[in-house]
C-alpha cells in the first residue's frame, strides 16, 4: 500500500472516533465522510494533502464548527507525517439522510427509557404546588449532574407553565431530521421543551390524551442518546401529567419540592402520594427557601420544618423511608442568575462553583445517585 494509501486508511481510523455531539454517533458511523483524498504536498516533501469531504445532516448544522474542529485536529495530530487539513463541509442528500434517520428510528421504535436493562436514571421532580422553585431545583440539579461528567437530559414536562428554556438561556428550536428532533444542548444539558416551539407563547389548553401524547413525543421522537441522567419537570399536582410520567417510565424516581410552611408542605404530601396509585417510587424530599442567611444568621423568613414533615408523612404513608434530601437557602443569585439564562450553581466558564449553592447541588446529586 502507497504511503497516500496508507494514511487514508489511518485517518478514516481516527474518524470513527469523532462522535457527532448530538446523535452521540462517531461521523464515520453515520456516513458523514464522504471521502477522503490525501496527496504529497508540492511544497514539501514528507508532507501531505489531505482534503476530508464532510457531509452534515442539515444544511447550516449549528454544531458543524464543532465537528470540524474534531475532525481537523484528529487530522493534524497524525503521528505518522506532517499533514495539513482541508475540511470540505457539505450537506447528506435528500435520500441519504432519509436512510440515516430510518436506521435510527428502526433501533427505538418505542420509548427507549422503558426498555429492559435500561441504565439512565430517571427522576421526576414533582411538587404539590406552584411557586415554591421547583423548575429552579430541576435546572440547577441537571446543571449539576452536566458538570459532574454525566450525560445530561431534561424534559420540561410542564407544559402549561414551561420555564427551563429560560433558566438555560434557550432562544433556538430543536433541529429537525426528517421528523427526529435533536434536542437542544444547552450547559451541557440536553433540553426539550413546548416553550422551544412556534405559538408556545399562547395559552395552552390540552388534557388528557393530548396531553399524554406530548410526553410520548418528547420520549420518543427525540434522539436522546444514551443520557446517564433523565430529569422531567413536572407540572405542579397531581394531574394527568404526573400519572402519564408514571406510565411511560415506571421506572422513574420522584423527587418532591416543598418550602418550609405549612401550606406548601401540606399540599406537597398529595403529589407524593400519588406512588400509592402508580407503580413510582419517591426517592425523596427537597425544601428550598429553607432559610435566609443574613450576616451569619439563618433566618426561617417562610417558617421550619415543612421538608421534614413531608419526609416523615411520605415515609409512615408509603412504608419505606424517604429522606429530606437537602435544605435549600433562600438566595437572590439563585433567581437574578437563572433568570439571566445560566443555573446559578455554574460559573461564567460552565463549571460546578465549589461554594454555598454549587456544594449544596453536588451533595444533592450525589446522594440521588445512590442506590437504595
Amino acid at each position: 500500500m502507497s504511503d497516500a494509501r496508507q494514511i487514508e486508511a489511518d485517518i478514516y481510523e481516527r474518524l470513527s472516533k469523532v462522535i457527532d455531539p448530538e446523535l452521540g454517533r462517531s461521523v464515520t458511523d453515520l456516513g458523514m465522510i464522504a471521502a477522503i483524498e490525501v496527496a504529497p504536498a508540492s511544497s514539501d516533501a514528507g508532507t501531505y494533502d489531505v482534503t476530508v469531504h464532510v457531509e452534515l445532516t442539515v444544511p447550516g448544522c449549528p454544531l458543524s464548527e464543532t465537528i470540524t474542529n474534531q475532525i481537523n485536529g484528529a487530522v493534524s495530530s497524525y503521528p505518522g507525517a506532517q499533514l495539513l487539513p482541508h475540511i470540505e463541509v457539505g450537506s447528506m442528500s435528500r435520500d441519504k439522510l432519509a436512510d440515516l434517520v430510518a436506521d435510527l428510528k428502526a433501533e427505538r421504535k418505542r420509548n427507549p427509557f422503558s426498555k429492559p436493562g435500561v441504565k439512565t436514571r430517571i427522576f421526576a421532580i414533582a411538587s404539590g404546588k406552584g411557586g415554591v422553585g421547583k423548575s429552579s431545583v430541576t435546572a440547577n440539579l441537571a446543571a449539576t449532574f452536566a458538570a459532574l461528567g454525566f450525560d445530561t437530559a431534561v424534559i420540561d414536562a410542564d407544559i402549561y407553565g414551561f420555564s427551563l428554556p429560560r433558566l438555560f438561556g434557550v432562544h433556538t428550536q430543536p433541529t429537525n431530521l426528517n421528523g427526529m428532533l435533536m434536542p437542544v444542548t444547552a450547559w451541557g444539558v440536553k433540553l426539550i421543551s413546548i416553550g422551544m416551539f412556534a405559538g408556545a407563547d399562547r395559552a395552552i389548553l390540552w388534557r388528557g390524551p393530548r396531553l399524554q401524547r406530548s410526553l410520548e413525543q418528547f420520549l420518543s421522537d427525540v434522539w436522546w442518546g444514551e443520557p446517564d441522567v433523565l430529569l422531567l419537570d413536572l407540572a405542579p399536582g397531581t394531574g394527568d401529567m404526573a400519572i402519564s410520567v408514571a406510565q411511560a417510565l415506571p421506572n422513574a424516581e420522584l423527587v418532591v419540592v416543598t418550602t418550609p410552611q405549612p401550606s406548601a408542605s401540606d399540599i406537597a404530601v398529595r403529589s407524593g402520594l400519588v406512588a400509592l396509585q402508580v407503580p413510582m417510587k419517591v426517592r425523596g424530599v427537597v425544601e428550598n427557601m429553607s432559610y435566609y442567611e443574613h450576616k451569619g444568621e439563618k433566618l426561617e423568613i417562610f417558617g421550619a420544618g415543612g421538608g421534614q414533615r413531608v419526609s416523615e408523612q411520605l415515609s409512615a404513608a408509603l412504608g419505606y423511608d424517604v429522606p429530606l434530601m437537602a435544605q435549600l437557602p433562600l438566595d437572590p443569585e439563585v433567581r437574578e442568575i437563572g433568570e439571566a439564562g445560566r443555573p446559578a450553581v455554574l460559573d461564567v466558564d460552565g463549571a460546578l462553583r465549589t461554594d454555598g449553592v454549587g456544594q449544596v447541588f453536588r451533595g444533592l446529586a450525589e446522594r440521588l445517585l445512590e442506590r437504595c
